[in-house]
């Protein structure tokens, strides 16, 4: 396989979140044309924008893939869907979410997809994992991820347990 590599991030807090991503981070060895190369421990981390619902738990995995940066999200989108992912509004309690982060060095921009993820450097849940798994990682256009992580000291995040 001639492949890519792509970084994902995942988090759940809704109907056993641990579960679910630990369920997820499986379910990326068995996307057409790709394999599981790392994933991150899982993190609790607290809701962000609409905060009246449970935490989080998120992780990171390095996946590396043939597929195009567009048919890995949609493969993303389908696993999610297929979780029981609904989207009833911006930043609700979820399920499962899968983001594409990374897509090696790619900065890329295209209706619903955006590369590197627009929100990642400024979010702990996603900078930590990440780190976790690729300690010299650099973000396209934004820089170190271990310096985008200092300025999210604010920000709190536990380590809750090593994935399955």
């Amino acid at each position: 396989m001639a492949g890519h590599i792509a970084f994902i991030g995942l988090g759940s807090n809704l109907d056993d979140p641990r579960g679910q991503v630990s369920r997820a981070l499986q379910a990326l060895g068995s996307l057409p044309h790709s394999r599981v190369l790392a994933h991150s421990s899982l993190y609790r981390s607290a809701p962000v924008g609409y905060l009246d619902q449970p935490d989080f738990i998120n992780a990171v995995a390095r996946l590396e893939t043939a597929l195009s940066p567009r048919a890995l999200l949609d493969a993303l989108l389908e696993l999610e869907q297929e979780c029981g992912r609904t989207r009833e509004f911006r930043n609700a309690p979820r399920t499962l979410d899968m983001d594409l982060l990374l897509y090696d060095d790619l900065r890329h921009h295209e209706h619903g997809l955006t590369i590197p993820h627009p929100q990642m450097h400024l979010r702990a849940f996603v900078l930590r994992p990440l780190l976790e798994i690729a300690e010299d990682c650099a973000i396209p256009g934004i820089g170190s991820a271990a310096a985008a992580l200092q300025q999210c000291g604010d920000q709190e995040l536990e380590r809750v347990a090593d994935a399955v």
